[in-house]
């Protein structure tokens, strides 16, 4: 991959999955939040969409927004030594039952890696981590997977969706694509503004 190209990349990545770690260095002010739901109208760089909780909202992109593709993926595609997002639930026996996995591009690599909240769900977790070992099995299939401070194990069912992060562009983002953005702010007059977009292409919705 060019060097600039590649720079890019990472950029979208650690953009869009590692803003958290910034967060809270900001000045006061709106706190970033996570935003989910599906465009309905798109006018230059502002977003007219429905959220997830069913409100309409405002998401004024910024001009060098970065854009990043979801593409719908399979169990299959997850092999030892992806790097890739778990959103699960916790289980009794300590392991997590994943609701959505996401593979990072190669360039991602080690964006935000370890194990946190996260609030797809009540009580849902987040875990970026390197796939160690991958079991098939009747019900699923079984994923280990390790980060710098510890690692999990992952019952991931086979119905569980999965995307792929790809590049993307400005046309990514249209009427009908479902969205999610890891750092958006409020305004005081309800508009959110943003400088990044994960997009679901082809009908993919972004399960984390």
């Amino acid at each position: 991959m060019h060097k600039i190209a590649r720079a890019a990349v990472i950029a979208a990545g650690l953009g869009l999955i590692a803003a958290s770690s910034a967060w809270a260095q900001m000045a006061p002010g709106p706190k970033p939040e996570h935003l989910r739901g599906t465009i309905e109208k798109v006018d230059g760089n502002v977003i007219t969409a429905k959220s997830r909780d069913g409100n309409t909202v405002t998401i004024k992109l910024a001009d060098n927004a970065r854009v990043v593709g979801m593409a719908k993926a399979q169990l299959s595609d997850i092999k030892q030594g992806n790097y890739i997002g778990v959103t699960a639930m916790p289980q009794a026996d300590g392991s997590q039952k994943a609701i959505g996995l996401h593979i990072f591009m190669d360039a991602q690599r080690g964006a935000a890696e370890g194990f946190r909240p996260w609030d797809r769900e009540p009580g849902s977790t987040m875990t970026n981590a390197n796939v160690d070992s991958v079991v098939a099995g009747v019900d699923g299939q079984t994923i280990t997977v390790k980060y710098k401070d510890g690692e999990k194990k992952v019952i991931v069912p086979p119905n569980t969706p999965v995307v792929r992060f790809t590049p993307g562009t400005k046309d990514d983002v249209k009427a009908g694509a479902q969205f999610f953005i890891v750092a958006a702010v409020k305004q005081a007059d309800g508009t959110y503004t943003a400088a990044a977009i994960n997009v679901g292409r082809d009908g993919a919705a972004p399960p984390m």
